[in-house]
Parts: structure tokens; sequence; C-alpha cells
């Protein structure tokens, strides 16, 4: 059953809070003031990806009958507010812990790969709802810009997510997605690599020829 502990929102919304505050950090070059006043938007973009990409492991480890439980990771957090500090991002404040008996690496990798595919999923969400914005003049001022800004911000940071996780490296999902099938691994964080590539060289071209084709449709 898709029940939490106490302990488990605790952490939760703990890590939540850190990677919100995190990455606002990241994206104002740790300058406090600009910080505090993107933080709400960075909530919904990174904050809400990193939620869903957490709630999709346990989703899918129940789904298989096994016990699942996220677990802050104290080294995790304070490398992910450290790290932004220096000009990259560490994003692992913490990860779902899986107990049974025995775990194929068939269904361990299943398990792993639903966070990666959640964020991409989330990413291409973003960039159909930024399009959208784009065609309608009231969502495209409204506060002055914010939804638009939440739009791109999300966009980024979920294919960036999406990406990190797929690193075949230590506790990070790609590990037990390449263990399972390195095909599967590699068509995904192909995927995700291409978001990125298009978050840092071409995003707002691909956001006015979206706009374009659902003006064109309406």
């Amino acid at each position: 059953m898709f029940r939490f502990s106490f302990d488990e929102i605790a952490d939760i919304t703990l890590s939540f809070f850190v990677i919100s505050i995190a990455f606002s950090m990241l994206y104002t070059r740790a300058d406090m003031n600009q910080t505090i006043s993107i933080l709400p938007i960075v909530m919904v973009g990174a904050g809400l990806g990193f939620i869903f990409h957490e709630l999709a492991h346990k989703f899918a480890a129940l789904h298989y009958n096994y016990q699942a439980e996220f677990k802050k990771w104290i080294p995790g957090l304070i490398l992910s507010l450290v790290s932004p500090m220096i000009g990259f991002m560490f994003a692992a404040p913490g990860a779902v812990h899986i107990y049974g008996n025995y775990i194929s690496d068939r269904i361990n990798g299943i398990i792993s790969i639903v966070g990666p595919i959640t964020n991409i999923l989330l990413s291409l969400m973003f960039l159909i709802s930024g399009a959208y914005i784009l065609t309608d003049s009231t969502l495209l001022n409204f506060g002055n810009g914010l939804l638009i800004n939440m739009c791109i911000l999300g966009f980024s940071v979920n294919a960036w997510l999406a990406l990190f996780n797929l690193i075949p490296f230590a506790i990070l999902d790609g590990v037990k997605v390449f263990r399972w099938d390195p095909i599967i691994w590699f068509i995904t964080a192909a995927a995700a690599g291409g978001l990125v590539y298009i978050s840092m060289t071409s995003l707002n071209k691909i956001l006015m020829f979206l706009a374009k084709l659902i003006a064109g449709g309406s």
C-alpha cells in the first residue's frame, strides 16, 4: 500500500527545500536576495521534479511488492547546498531505499529508470506548457513573465535531473539501469542529453516553433 511514515515525510520535505534552495543558488550564483526571489518558481520547476522522481521509484517498487522508503542522505544534503557556490550542482539529498529478499537486475533497473523517465516527461510538459503560454498574452505577461520563466526553468532542471541521475556511477540510477540493459540506458541517457543540449543552445527557438504550431492549430 502507498503509505508514508512520519520520518519519510520529514525527509522528503527537507530534501525538497534543500534541492529548491540549491537550484535557486545555482541560477543566481549564490546571490541571497535573488535566490529568495526566484525560490517559488524553482520549487515548482525543480522541487516538484525531485518529488515526482522519488515517488516514481517508490511506486514502482511497491508495484513489484517491495517495501520502499525515502531516506535523506546527510552528505548529499550538504553537497547539494555547497556545490552551487562553486558553480555546479550535485543533486542527491536522499534516495528511495528498497527492502526485499531478492531483486533481479531487470526489476531493479525498471524501478531505477522510472525516476529519470519521469523527469524527461516533466521536462517535455514544461516545454509544451511554455509554448502554449507564448500564444496567450495574458498568460505570458502574468506576474511579469512568472509562468514562462517557471516553464523554462522546469524544462531545463528536469532535463538535467534526468541526465544526472542516469550517470552510471555510485548510488545514481544509471548504474542499475546500465546493469539491467545498456541499450535502454543509452537510449534514455541520449534523450535526456538531447533535452539538456536544447536547454543550453536552442530552447527559445524550439519554444517559438512549437508556439507557432499551437497557434496554427487553434
